[in-house]
């Protein structure tokens, strides 16, 4: 009950600083000992009002909490001669508490939609879960034999890691949500839209003398425990289960796994196929380099010859069979019964695993092979600065244990690393440039949170370019063959896609961030004995917190929250400027310390402009140099925030933050020097194709930013000096736009600009003109180099729009 308005709203708390307390301890709080101490200080507790004198009695009052998730449940097998454990609890359970979540109830989607991108109904969309394919197909599969259904996409993930940096200690957690509820929801840990499903054994079966046989078993081990784990959905989805979603409204559902997120080795696992093999077809492992379609096993074919003979009578017989079929002889596959489910559908891509880890890894190494070490490297810490690109200071080829991020990073600046160079042997580096841009084209493309036919025909394109032109590595004898299996999955993201709606619905990226919550912070907060029974605990323990503290918001409203559908997202200013300039700089001091040189004259003629702004350039001119200032000093600023809005109008993505510096060499309060920094900016000059969509370049122009100022507390301007305009087209070569400057920089031009005109900032490739120059460096390349390529790969918004 919420309780009247007279009733404590804290209850089972003292109050609101006794529950605050406990919040504290619980989400922020210290160890359980040092937090027993701390309630022992004299008088602390009396001075609170607390309800609880220590962490024991804390933990009772916690756990009387109520809560709508269930517990977990230890249970015990015996496999393979060794007795093994595993937490799991009911997925019906987990499912109905998400459903019935009272704050998803204006975001869920109840039924599968068609979007279009034009009038005609032509262009098909696909964003969410909903939008795609997959909702229909099922939607109409159970309609046709139970009407009024309602399909809930169940969405599995798994993966082992590790919770220690020493001793290689590891935990196997499975995390379930519903594709019902939106990704922009599923992807934030702050909602808990996903819940811990289970961990699972982590046993190898060491015991077992045989190699051969530990592979088997151990699969079959993984098996045995999801069957227990995902049997409920078997009846569920048959028949459906009465669930009531948070506004009250009961419905007939039917949950059915429509998607495991996994990678490689884990996708293996759940397909029963070896390790070099294409986990969701039947390529054979030698063909995998190659560009032709790859069609999916048939899950009926391999259920009725995993049912065709008994493995304890007929073994030998068995494991023929299921060579022939393509799978490994795993006994009882956990999918085998789950109605609507096609497992090697389920199987989605992996963007994490399979590009940044996979392809682009691969990619690197291979450049750095043929370029070598010194080279890259040299040119990697050469990059003039910027706020979307990662510095590598000591280069790339270096790194140990790369991270998706950092591979991600890596890609961004890949291209203009290998701009230019020559290749061995005399081959001409057409090929090479066009095989590595279109795996980048490949990776941008895959991550756009909407997608069309069009861009969905783009990304087949781009992995169509890259087998067009991958023979260059064979030829410079970097590689003999590209049977990768990561490199073979680019082909299933089309129709992947097409089913499930785009990359970002089955991220694993998402159960990557879930390991630091609920696996490696759960594992911290144990003694490292019997961890799994303290680690499901304390999570039990967080989750009532969280829940509680809903209660509590609606106990102090007297009510639940109105229902309504979400308001639009309020999206930023796209200019951010702080309150308070830097400090006032003398007009002399903006000439010597700035390097705006003609800053003047460009001041004059932008006063006269926006005073006279339909007057000829001749007039304006005149009129500029009759202007005369009367003020000595300019507020200045050292940086300005820009919040860009997603390139393809998705509404629940988030701003995106772009920051551009323009300061002149200062002094840390510790002595240090901080050189100057200049950076280069997108600034849009007229209208065009640009001025409200992010379409090519048309309308704007490149500028170097080089000071911030503000007159007359009006208007924030920027002085720029311009490279030169873009060309109607890219370079043919690598598809990088060209850009100059002029040397020496006095006769480079100059305006000032409104800020409002700042569109974001851009990044700019040196063009070395042959090897690395020992006296460049990233602080003062953009004036020692008059030749740049225009980064397109920096992000999203600069992919789209400069091309």
């Amino acid at each position: 009950m919420l309780g009247g308005p007279s009733a404590n709203p804290f209850a089972p708390f003292n109050n609101q600083t006794d529950w605050e307390l406990a919040k504290w301890a619980k989400l922020r709080g210290p160890s359980s000992t040092s937090f027993t101490e701390l309630m022992g200080v004299t008088g602390l507790c009396e001075k609170l009002g607390t309800s609880y004198k220590n962490a024991n009695e804390l933990n009772k009052k916690i756990d009387s909490l109520p809560t709508r998730r269930p517990k977990f449940k230890r249970k015990k097998v015996k496999h393979a001669g060794e007795e093994v454990k595993f937490f799991s609890r009911d997925i019906i359970d987990c499912i109905k508490e998400l459903y019935g979540r009272h704050d998803f109830v204006p975001h869920l989607k109840f039924k599968p939609e068609r979007h279009y991108a034009d009038a005609d109904q032509t262009i098909r969309i696909y964003g969410d879960m909903h939008t795609g394919r997959w909702w229909w197909k099922i939607q109409k599969a159970v309609e046709s034999r139970i009407p009024g259904a309602t399909i809930l996409p169940v969405i599995i993930s798994s993966d082992k890691t590790q919770v220690t940096s020493f001793g290689g200690k590891s935990v196997y957690p499975v995390y379930v949500t519903i594709g019902n509820i939106p990704k922009d929801i599923q992807r934030k840990p702050s909602t808990h839209a996903q819940a811990l499903l289970a961990y699972l054994p982590v046993s190898t079966l060491d015991q077992i003398d045989s190699a051969t046989s530990r592979r088997r078993a151990v699969p079959n081990l993984f098996h045995f425990c999801m069957c227990y784990i995902l049997g409920p959905l078997e009846q569920a989805g048959k028949t459906g289960v009465m669930m009531k979603s948070g506004d009250g409204s009961t419905r007939r559902c039917h949950p059915i796994l429509a998607v495991f997120a996994g990678d490689h080795p884990e996708q293996c696992l759940v397909a029963c196929t070896k390790i070099n093999e294409c986990p969701k077809g039947i390529t054979p492992p030698n063909s995998l380099g190659e560009n032709e379609p790859c069609d999916l096993h048939d899950a009926g074919d391999i259920i009725d010859v995993l049912g065709a003979f008994d493995p304890d009578e007929q073994p030998e017989e068995y494991n023929l069979f299921c060579k022939s079929a393509g799978i490994k002889p795993v006994v009882q596959p956990f999918w085998k019964s789950l109605p609507y489910t096609h497992i090697y559908q389920a199987l989605t891509p992996d963007v994490l695993h399979q590009l940044h880890q996979g392809v682009v890894k691969h990619l690197v190494g291979w450049l750095v092979e043929e370029f070598g070490s010194a080279e890259l490297d040299a040119r990697c810490r050469t990059m003039p600065p910027n706020h979307n690109i990662r510095h590598f200071s000591k280069g790339i080829s270096k790194l140990k244990r790369a991270s998706g991020n950092e591979h991600a990073a890596i890609g961004k600046t890949l291209l203009g690393l290998i701009a230019g160079l020559p290749l061995s042997n005399g081959h001409s580096p057409k090929k090479l440039l066009c095989a590595t841009r279109a795996i980048l084209e490949f990776l941008y493309l895959a991550q756009l949170p909407s997608h069309n036919d069009e861009t969905l025909q783009d990304l087949d394109d781009a992995l169509a370019t890259f087998h067009a032109n991958k023979s260059i590595f064979i030829d410079l004898g970097i590689r003999e063959d590209f049977n990768l299996p990561k490199l073979h999955s680019l082909q299933h993201y089309v129709s992947s896609i097409k089913l499930f709606g785009t990359t970002d619905n089955y991220n694993t990226e998402y159960s990557e961030r879930l390991h630091i919550d609920l696996a490696k912070d759960a594992y911290a907060a144990t003694n490292h004995k019997d961890e799994l029974v303290q680690m499901t605990t304390w999570l039990e323990r967080k989750e009532k917190i969280a829940q509680f503290d809903t209660i509590v918001g609606w106990r102090l409203l007297g009510r639940p929250p109105p229902l309504s559908k979400p308001p639009p997202r309020i999206h930023r200013a796209h200019i951010q400027m702080t309150r308070e300039p830097v400090a006032q700089v003398s007009l002399d001091k903006v000439v010597s310390n700035y390097g705006a040189k003609d800053f003047s004259n460009a001041l004059a003629t932008f006063l006269a402009h926006h005073e006279n702004p339909d007057a000829s350039c001749q007039a304006l001119q005149s009129i500029a140099s009759r202007v005369k200032f009367n003020f000595d000093n300019v507020c200045v600023f050292h940086k300005i925030k820009l919040w860009t809005q997603d390139p393809q109008g998705c509404a629940e993505i988030e701003d995106t933050l772009d920051v551009i510096h323009a300061r002149c060499m200062t002094t840390t309060r510790t002595g240090r020097k901080l050189p100057a920094r200049f950076d280069t900016a997108l600034i849009k000059i007229s209208s065009g194709p640009g001025e409200d969509n992010y379409c090519g370049v048309e309308g704007y122009h490149i500028g170097q930013h080089t000071i911030t100022l503000n007159l007359y507390g009006q208007k924030h301007l920027a002085y720029v000096k311009w490279f030169s305009p873009f060309a109607h087209s890219p370079e043919p070569l690598h598809g990088l736009h060209k850009v100059s400057r002029p040397l020496p920089s006095a006769l480079r031009k100059s305006a000032v600009v409104e800020v409002s005109r700042i569109h974001q900032s851009i990044h700019l490739f040196p063009c070395f003109g042959g090897p690395w120059r020992s006296n460049w460096n990233p602080d003062t390349v953009l004036e020692s180099c008059d030749m740049y390529l225009v980064n397109s790969f920096q992000n999203r918004q600069s992919y789209l729009t400069v091309y």
